[in-house]
């Protein structure tokens, strides 16, 4: 068999065993399954890539069988590997099995420990195929499965209702995107008449070009199927609720991968999208107000999960602001230092809510520094990624590369990307107050809640190796990354020479605000916090704190315009009005029955009575319509 399918068989597999072995299984024998699953699945995915790598093609396709063949629609399930798949292959399964390793310490004495794995390796599953598949509808097969993972584990301690309802909403809000993705495969089905996905990108030049309100159409519900997935404007309300599930959940499915879904997505079609650049530039707008959006909420946040929750929504707000500006390698280079950096966060923030007994309130936390400088140099090193501090993190190079690209385009193609790049410079500077923010109060702090001692290899392994990888040794991989989406003829972004030294300037200057932004946080949070709470308790700052914390109210303007009429329409119509009419006839029947009845009482003067009634009014009627006729 392909090493290709063994990536995806061998995550199956583990959910299959797991599922049937459920409560049966051992804690030992549940981790040795679920892990090794996907162990497996990361070094069959490392010898694919590299027979791959070393054969100098430019795509392999593996074909497996025939999916179903209705009308000429015949999808295959094959599997495609070209620069893109490979990349999101490697990430996907490279830093999964990190996640599995410290899941597997995390998720100790959890009941359903066998339950939790399973979800976990279908997910990896479902990834890859979405990754893998050479059509869109395998790939929307995929989207799917990572959907129905992401439902199963956000609402994993369904004991509490609260993670039901933050399941259901996640799951709901990303279904509306995946009828938008559904509508856009309808939309090139009937104009490519395929759904294999290089010929979609080999011909939308040419089949796109005679109707360009169609093009328009196909690339706006395309991206609105990835800004579900993704947590964009205006789809964006569930991720912040998707913080319910365990924290490794967050870290593989609301970080790493299944967000980064959407800028795969518009990626593997970026032709579709070169047709529509209109729709380019609504997404890169779309990304840069949901990067401020974000950042304005993490700014005021207290659960540790939720800042990181904004902070990814932030982060992914850049991608798709660069993949607006078609500068699509800096976005997919940025998409894989986000998994590094925001993967150790994660987990970081996993082992501090165990380390103080499952709280996740910072400001119930305080002093780590003195008792973890393991976690403290984690949490650094990631924070120092996610706000970009130069030459030291891999952010730097990422995030400065898209600011960079949008200031560029905003040069040579249209001056809304000039304004775009300072949102993005705006974005960086909260990101950098946040971050301290976060960092300085759990690690140097009062102390609120008491220490609890957290070792072993499982926990601080994967940490040690994602916190390399954030750094900025992972620089280096930026030559390899930008070889293989050249091999997979994704655009690189193509800076005239003019504009270079323009451009680096740009870039320092986005560096010199976040850097300012970081004294900033320096000195509100370290030295004038006092005057920080005087302000909070002023009705000003209250307000502006309470519209920031409830993330500009997109929640409530939700809740007015959709589900309260949805839940009305589902009270009135739960008692099944149509139904309702029909019984009106029987009514009639018997409310007549019942009339005729109560008439017939045995009285012969009633009946006299009755019967001169009628022939009185029997009389009248004629002598009116006597008249009438008259």
């Amino acid at each position: 068999m392909s090493l290709l399918a063994l990536t995806i068989l061998f995550p199956l597999i583990g959910f299959v065993l797991l599922a049937a072995g459920r409560n049966k299984l051992p804690e030992p024998v549940a981790a040795i399954i679920g892990v090794g699953a996907v162990g497996l699945s990361a070094i069959a995915a490392l010898f694919a890539g590299s027979n791959f790598v070393n054969s100098g093609a430019s795509s392999q396709v593996v074909h497996l069988w025939t999916w179903f063949n209705v009308g000429g629609l015949a999808p295959g399930i094959s599997l495609h590997l070209d620069g893109l798949s490979l990349l999101m292959m490697g990430m996907i399964t490279g830093v999964g099995f990190l996640i599995h390793v410290f899941a597997s310490w995390y998720m100790r004495g959890e009941e359903d420990f066998a339950r939790f794995f399973s979800y976990f390796n279908l997910f990896v599953a479902s990834m890859l195929l979405l990754v893998l598949g050479d059509n869109l509808a395998l790939l929307f097969l995929g989207w799917e499965g990572v959907g129905l993972c992401s439902y199963l584990l956000i609402g994993y301690y369904y004991q509490n209702p609260a993670n039901g309802f933050a399941a259901i909403k996640a799951f709901t809000v990303t279904r509306v995107g995946d009828v938008f993705l559904l509508i856009a495969m309808f939309l090139i089905y009937q104009q490519f008449g395929t759904l294999h996905t290089a010929t979609i990108v080999e011909n939308a030049h040419s089949v796109l070009a005679g109707d360009h309100s169609l093009a328009i159409w196909t690339a706006l519900m395309l991206f609105l199927g990835a800004a579900g997935k993704s947590a964009q404007i205006p789809l964006q309300t569930w991720l912040a609720d998707a913080m319910a599930g365990p924290t490794p959940v967050s870290a593989l499915i609301h970080a790493a991968t299944m967000v980064t879904a959407g800028v795969y997505l518009i990626c593997r079609t970026f032709t579709v999208f070169e047709m529509a650049p209109e729709v380019l530039q609504f997404i890169a707008i779309t990304g840069a107000v949901t990067l401020l959006v974000a950042g304005f909420a993490a700014l005021v946040q207290t659960d540790i999960k939720r800042i990181l929750a904004y902070s990814t929504m932030s982060q992914l707000g850049y991608m798709f602001m660069a993949v607006g500006a078609e500068a699509y390698q800096a976005g997919l280079f940025h998409m894989l230092s986000h998994a590094f950096f925001k993967a150790l966060l994660f987990l970081s923030s996993g082992a501090v809510i165990l380390a103080y007994h499952h709280e996740q309130n910072i400001f119930k936390m305080g002093g780590l520094f003195y008792k973890n400088k393991f976690l403290f140099a984690c949490f650094a090193i990631g924070g120092g990624a996610l706000a970009a501090i130069p030459f030291v993190t891999v952010g730097f190079f990422s995030k400065d590369a898209i600011l960079g690209a949008v200031w560029v385009q905003g040069q040579q193609a249209d001056p809304l990307y000039a304004c775009l790049y300072w949102v993005g410079v705006a974005g960086a500077f909260l990101t950098s107050i946040y971050t301290f923010r976060l960092i300085w109060v759990v690690f140097f702090g009062k102390e609120n809640t008491p220490y609890h001692e957290i070792k072993g290899v499982t926990y601080w392994a994967p940490l040690a190796i994602l916190g390399v990888l954030s750094t900025g040794l992972a620089y280096f991989l930026k030559a390899p990354v930008e070889k293989v989406l050249n091999t997979a003829k994704i655009p690189a972004f193509n800076i005239p020479e003019a504009l270079e030294a323009g451009m680096h300037s740009a870039e320092y200057t986005a560096v010199g605000v976040a850097l300012v932004g970081l004294v900033v946080g320096v000195v509100l949070f370290a030295f004038a916090y006092k005057a920080v709470k005087a302000f909070a308790s002023t009705s000003l700052g209250a307000g502006l704190a309470n519209i920031c914390r409830n993330a500009f109210g997109f929640d409530s303007l939700y809740n007015i315009v959709f589900v309260k009429p949805y839940l009305l329409l589902a009270k009135i119509f739960g008692r099944d009005p149509i139904d309702g009419m029909w019984l009106a006839l029987p009514a009639i029947v018997q409310a007549g029955h019942r009339f005729g009845s109560a008439r017939q009482t045995g009285s012969l003067r009633e009946y006299a009575s009755s019967m001169a009634l009628g022939v009185a009014v029997i009389l009248m009627i004629l002598i009116m319509l006597q008249i009438v006729g008259k």
